[in-house]
């Protein structure tokens, strides 16, 4: 998809469609995480901490629960 900036005052906007924010979660207000290699723009939501915890939280309950078995699967 070919998109054209926008300028918005003294900036420049990228207007982004329908369909990609409902296939990224992204609505107006999201934060959002802008980096480059200093050709390509990469844009992604930012990481949500609580998610992340939670997830670390899972994970770390399964190690504990599993970790003979994951070592025989890692063998």
């Amino acid at each position: 998809m070919v998109k054209k900036l926008t300028r918005t005052g003294n900036s420049v906007a990228l207007v982004l469609d329908r369909e990609i924010l409902e296939a990224t979660g992204l609505d107006a207000g999201s934060p959002v995480e802008v980096s480059t290699d200093g050709r390509v723009v990469v844009i992604s939501p930012v990481a949500d901490k609580k998610g992340a915890a939670k997830v670390d939280a899972i994970l770390g309950k399964l190690d504990r629960r599993y970790a003979r078995v994951f070592k025989k699967l890692a063998e």
